[in-house]
């Protein structure tokens, strides 16, 4: 019998060996405040992003955001303006937002880093792991009843094009297609979030059953591929999806403020949607979707598309660990390999010059970059349906995000005016 000192070391490595995250001799700080010019930032500059929020509140384009500027690994800018609800409550800096979208690059870690793993192919079909999958077929025509007529899909759908966007799977209430909008409505399947009493299985499983837009790979439709890889991730894993990235990414990342659901201590802390009216802003009311899901309800779906809030600190670890190559304060969740593959052209040219889809981001290509305003190239971003956004520059190792509540509102120019203060900011 081994001594128990080996054993325990035994044990001990054997858990560390099914960590998705590990050690790193890399050991880069968590991020920390600094003054601007320590860092390679123009301090007046940035103050232009606070006279432009104001003015924008003063106008109407929203109510309120936080803002927050990171560079080479450090918070040069993080300020609140406005209120976080239509009662005129102050919005503080560590308020929590409804990041949506902004759920799909966490998701997408967590497949990459399972993968990691070496237990699953990219290219494999999601079949493999989901048998409902099997029969992929195409919508051909959606008749007026309700009935439709399908053809069989020329391939599988692959992890690969979950991740990317290109599985020809919709977007349900949201998706550009009213055929499609139907078709979900009509088979019960859950877009984006909910306080029902519903799982993401029973959700996809649903999906499962429906026509694509096109065959795979053929196109880049927006689509729910990220919830069914979030119900991909339990079924890997063995783990609940809110339990995996609890575990694996949030803790190890200090993101305490990131749930699917908040803890009872957090909830006055979270922002309330607000749409304007004639005389201002008021609080946003259930609509397909209850906006108190995050606090109340079943809160058991777990949409790997859509379901965290978080807030701009949170996120920015999230950001500085993808620009320190998969590594933040010596916890390594990615390699630096696996972190160029998902920077990488994974949809051809699928999309317009200017950016291109990776495995988790969008990208800002060669074109992109000299159109002005958008970053470096290989800058990455994404954004959330309440109107948040947030992008990363590789190259000037600079975090921008930018987080309102909002729905409704056609006037916010804040969005592509806070990318271009940033960028007018970096002074070296």
């Amino acid at each position: 019998m081994l001594p128990r000192p080996l054993l325990l070391l035994l044990s001990w490595l054997t858990a560390i060996s099914l960590l998705a995250q590990t050690p790193s001799v890399q050991q880069s700080p968590p991020l920390t405040t600094a003054d601007p010019a320590s860092v390679g930032m123009s301090e007046a500059r940035l103050a232009r992003i606070g006279s432009m929020l104001e003015e924008a509140i003063a106008e109407g384009q929203v109510p309120g955001a936080v803002a927050l500027v990171a560079r080479n690994g450090k918070i040069v800018y993080h300020k609140a303006f406005g209120t976080a609800a239509a009662d005129g409550r102050e919005l503080e800096r560590d308020a929590i937002f409804r990041i949506a979208s902004q759920t799909k690059a966490i998701t997408s870690t967590a497949v990459m880093m399972l993968w990691e793993r070496g237990l699953f192919q990219l290219d494999d079909p999601i079949s493999k792991y989901i048998p409902a999958f099997a029969d992929a077929r195409v919508l051909d025509t959606l008749y007026e009843d309700g009935t439709y007529d399908t053809r069989p899909a020329d391939k599988p759908i692959t992890i690969r094009h979950l991740l990317t966007h290109t599985s020809g799977l919709g977007y349900g209430v949201i998706d550009g297609d009213p055929r499609f909008k139907r078709l979900y409505a009509d088979a019960g399947v859950t877009d984006l979030f909910t306080t029902e009493d519903v799982s993401i299985e029973e959700s996809v499983l649903k999906l499962a059953t429906l026509p694509l837009h096109h065959d795979p790979g053929a196109a880049y439709t927006y689509s729910e591929g990220l919830d069914v890889l979030g119900y991909f991730i339990e079924v890997v894993s063995g783990e609940p999806l809110d339990e995996y990235f609890r575990n694996h990414i949030f803790e190890p990342l200090g993101m305490d403020d990131t749930w699917f659901y908040l803890p009872p201590d957090k909830h006055d802390r979270l922002v309330a949607i607000q749409r304007p009216t004639d005389d201002g802003w008021e609080n946003y009311p259930t609509t397909f979707y209850d906006p108190d899901y995050p606090v109340t309800g079943a809160r058991r779906f777990f949409s790997g598309g859509a379901g965290l809030s978080s807030t701009a600190e949170d996120y920015a670890a999230f950001l500085q660990m993808y620009l320190n190559g998969g590594e933040l304060n010596g916890t390594r969740l990615l390699s630096r390999t696996t972190v160029q593959s998902i920077m990488a052209n994974q949809v051809g040219d699928l999309l317009k010059p200017g950016a291109y889809y990776g495995l988790a981001f969008g990208v800002v290509d060669e074109t992109g970059q000299g159109r002005g305003g958008r970053g470096s190239e290989g800058t990455f971003d994404w954004g959330g349906y309440f109107n948040t956004q947030y992008f990363a520059d590789p190259q000037e190792q600079l975090i921008g995000i930018l987080m309102k509540q909002t729905q409704g509102t056609s006037k916010d120019q804040t969005a592509w005016k806070f990318r271009l203060l940033v960028g007018a900011a970096v002074d070296d």
